[in-house]
């Protein structure tokens, strides 16, 4: 079977669908390399997406024996991956700003959320409680008058979003439900999942993420 369509997690042996899995090849020098976008040449194997396993299949030197290679796992192979996730996330989030898909500040996060025209919300590690507390409200009053669940991610620092937004002074910002939302959402799972937290509304969340066909 073709390595593409074999994609079993050589932690786990269970076999998952590419969003759930990261692909990883042996760099020229023979060191394990992620293959984030899956179009790296060469023989792959497959890990489950997150920290975890990662982690694991490093500890446990599963790379050699899955590459069919002498190869060598960098010390921080787990660090690596989850920066290039955050990279692709923030990079996401910079093309959504420059469409005009991205609304800063509380109080219009708040009301982009109750208008119904987020598709998530983010929320730097700085944020005050009295700031996440308003904004979690109207995300729940949304859905209580049957408007989208707008899940919510903190995975950043100001700096990191202010540097991705083109502002210096970002804590809150929100992501608007077009093309460019769901890339950057689609982005924010897959970091979120590898961190290994659980976002609230996982699950209507991953569903949402599943119907991207980037």
């Amino acid at each position: 079977m073709d390595e593409m369509n074999d994609r079993t997690c050589i932690v786990t042996r269970q076999r998952g669908e590419p969003d759930d899995l990261i692909r990883f090849v042996a760099g020229p020098d023979l060191a394990v390399v992620p293959d984030l976008k899956r179009t790296l040449p060469g023989r792959g194997c497959w890990v489950t997406a997150d920290r975890v396993h990662v982690d694991r299949a490093a500890a446990k030197n599963l790379f050699a024996r899955a590459l069919k290679n002498p190869v060598t796992v960098p010390p921080e192979l787990g660090g690596q991956v989850d920066t290039l996730l955050a990279r692709a996330a923030l990079g996401s989030l910079g093309l959504a700003r420059k469409s005009g898909s991205v609304v800063l500040g509380a109080a219009k996060v708040e009301a982009t959320v109750r208008s119904g025209k987020a598709a998530l919300v983010l929320h730097a590690d700085e944020a005050s409680d009295d700031g996440l507390r308003k904004i979690t409200q109207a995300r729940r009053a949304t859905v209580h008058l049957g408007g989208p669940v707008v899940p919510a991610y903190k995975l950043f620092s100001q700096a990191e979003l202010g540097l991705a937004l083109g502002g210096t002074n970002v804590i809150h910002a929100a992501v608007l439900a077009q093309d460019a939302g769901r890339a950057v959402l689609k982005r924010m799972v897959a970091l979120e999942r590898y961190r290994g937290a659980a976002p609230d509304d996982r699950l209507t969340v991953q569903a949402i993420a599943a119907e991207d066909t980037e």
